[in-house]
């Protein structure tokens, strides 16, 4: 995908959505009279979000939330999926056709209320006069849009009757206005395939990632998104999710025409005979546990269509099987998880047509982090619902352990085991007036992370964060001494012990990461816990400037859960190849041509030769003698 114009524009939308919000809130704070009444509720709210939250962080999500819906909308009418192109005009036309035929006196009965819709109409046509009678019809159509949209993408399109409303730009419709640069920033060809929104995601934050790293200060629990998010190349996204869920269809299916479309598979060398038994697609349980934009679970969808298809599953009913049965990511960030479920929901939209057309359409396995917090009291109430065999001391770790839930994220090892049992006991016997409301929201929103935090996984995907013990903040350093003191030195490291936990025994993993675990000294634990309890299968160690999103030397490799010592990976070695544009072509050439030069093959075996244990794939069998 060709990226160079959405970063400028999603940089510039930024900046000019968070002056336009500012600009609103300071409009609203001199409301007075039957405005000011008439959008009482929403001051309100608006009022408590600041005192909660503080201006800034108030003004900075309401302008990301509309720079979300805008791309959305944008994304969708170009693909053609939406009810009525709310951000395109038709072709030929320059206004979004929403309010084109708002103009001939067309309002789609699902948009508008009669209030709402006689409003827009006496706007339109001059009877109910206004400074910008346009503009102010097309927020309310706008606005209309977005609330349909709701019961089909509630995590995107919350339903907007609060200050996210009254905080939307006025400045929609003019040629400079972020409407039109949205327009011509997502084109048809941009908006080619869903990963446009990852990369408008990245891009967007890239400002704020660039301030953080500036500061010699500790990362702020709010920052850690934008200090850690990094969007995986599409290349480097096939090869970990056709080397770790396409390898396990293939070694339980080795028959599979499934190879024909995985270029970046690498055959193991000998027929193997140990693996985890997968029967039926139903069965496969992938995991992104820091999904951001969700980039692998989307290509994870379509390799896995492309496994129901060949066991022949009806079309139609296979979007929907992949979102129930297989897909699942945990993310710390909303606004990130948001767009992993949006992009998920518009593959299963681009496979059937028909999606959006049912009464409930299925949502995706998304799990957003959220901090949790009881008191006493609170937490007592469950001892009788849940009964004295449930309400235990892990009942009452596990809900301390989500104080920080949107530091931590995935990381967290909850203390309860059970709780399929905890939760069918809580809907068995309801709460008390007393304690319904809030409380039970936020157990139930508890549960749902350690539900997705216990599971076992088939296969786990990621491209952890990085960050090292110079940027971390005093609770992140803390709880990895504490639960990860062995790998404490960087977060990535505390991923990868932790997502070996998540997968199942001769699960299949895959990671995307710096490449300085494999040498140097400070990673040596981690090494040797990886040689003698687990198994390479394979790995490409990218050349220095092989990665456009860092700096960071990288390495992309998978694993299985399971110790095969006399196993012979596979490892490509791209050091002289320079530049990210010669990385998966020579990849790929690897693949093809083993004999090319930069193809080797090891065992954990042969890395516990030399002292350290160093990942060096390619020393040859006479120095590991002499060693």
């Amino acid at each position: 995908m060709n990226t160079t114009k959405l970063k400028p524009f999603a940089q510039h939308a930024r900046r000019r959505l968070l002056e336009q919000v500012r600009a609103r809130f300071e409009a609203t704070l001199l409301l007075d009279g039957a405005a000011k009444a008439e959008n009482a509720k929403a001051i309100d709210e608006l009022n408590k979000a600041v005192v909660q939250d503080g201006k800034e962080r108030v003004i900075d999500r309401v302008a990301y939330t509309w720079f979300n819906r805008f791309c959305a909308l944008r994304f969708m009418d170009v693909k053609g999926y939406s009810l009525v192109q709310a951000v395109s005009p038709v072709a030929g036309a320059t206004q979004p056709e929403i309010l084109a035929e708002a103009k001939q006196g067309i309002i789609r009965d699902e948009l508008l209320n009669p209030i709402l819709r006689k409003r827009v109409l006496d706007l339109l046509s001059g009877s109910l006069r206004s400074h910008d009678a346009q503009g102010e019809a097309y927020r309310i159509l706008l606005v209309g849009v977005c609330n349909y949209t709701h019961k089909l993408m509630p995590y995107l399109f919350e339903k907007i009757n609060d200050y996210t409303e009254l905080l939307l730009p006025l400045d929609l419709l003019s040629a400079d206005s972020v409407l039109s640069a949205t327009r011509h920033a997502l084109d048809e060809e941009t908006c080619e395939n869903v990963e446009v929104i990852g990369w408008l995601y990245q891009f967007y934050i890239s400002e704020k990632k660039d301030e953080v790293f500036a500061s010699n200060d500790k990362v702020k629990a709010e920052d850690i998104p934008a200090a850690t998010q990094l969007f995986t190349p599409n290349w480097i996204v096939r090869y970990l999710v056709e080397n770790s869920l396409g390898r396990l269809w293939m070694l339980n299916h080795p028959t599979s025409r499934l190879i024909e479309q995985m270029a970046y598979y690498i055959p193991p060398e000998q027929a193997e005979t140990d693996f985890l038994t997968v029967d039926t697609p139903e069965a496969l349980r992938i995991c992104d546990p820091a999904c951001g934009s969700g980039h692998m679970l989307v290509y994870a969808f379509d390799l896995l269509y492309a496994i129901y298809q060949e066991q022949g599953y009806t079309l139609a009913d296979i979007p929907t099987l992949i979102l129930t049965y297989n897909l699942f990511g945990i993310e710390i960030d909303e606004r990130a998880g948001a767009l992993a479920a949006f992009a998920l929901v518009m593959k299963a939209r681009e496979k059937n047509r028909r999606f959006f057309r049912q009464d409930f359409p299925v949502q995706p396995h998304i799990c957003i982090m959220e901090n949790i917090r009881f008191n006493a009291d609170e937490v007592n109430h469950y001892m009788q619902r849940i009964g004295k065999d449930l309400y235990n001391q892990d009942f009452w770790a596990t809900v301390r352990q989500f104080t920080h839930a949107k530091a931590f994220g995935s990381l967290i090892r909850p203390k309860m085991k059970n709780v399929h049992a905890v939760q069918a006991r809580i809907a068995a016997n309801p709460a008390d007036e007393l304690f319904s409301g809030k409380t039970e929201e936020q157990m139930s929103k508890l549960l749902n992370m350690v539900q997705f935090l216990t599971s076992q996984y088939h296969v786990v995907i990621a491209n952890p964060p990085y960050m090292g013990s110079a940027k971390m903040n005093a609770d992140i350093k803390s709880f990895l001494q504490d639960e990860y003191n062995d790998v404490k030195s960087d977060l990535f490291s505390a991923f990868m012990i932790r997502n070996l936990e998540m997968t199942k025994p001769r699960g299949q993993l895959g990671f995307m990461t710096p490449f300085v675990w494999m040498f140097i000294s400070s990673y040596e634990k981690l090494r040797l816990f990886l040689t003698e309890n687990k198994t390479i299968t394979s790995l490409i160690q990218l050349e220095y400037s092989g990665f456009d999103g860092a700096t960071v030397p990288i390495c992309t490799f998978t694993l299985e859960n399971s110790q095969k010592p006399k196993l012979k990976g596979s490892y490509i070695r791209l050091a002289d190849f320079k530049g990210a544009e010669n990385q998966a072509p020579r990849t790929l050439e690897a693949i093809q041509n083993p004999n090319c030069g930069w193809f080797y093959r090891a065992s954990s075996a042969d890395f516990k030769t030399i002292p350290g244990s160093p990942i060096a794939y390619w020393v040859s069998e006479r120095m590991r003698e002499i060693f």
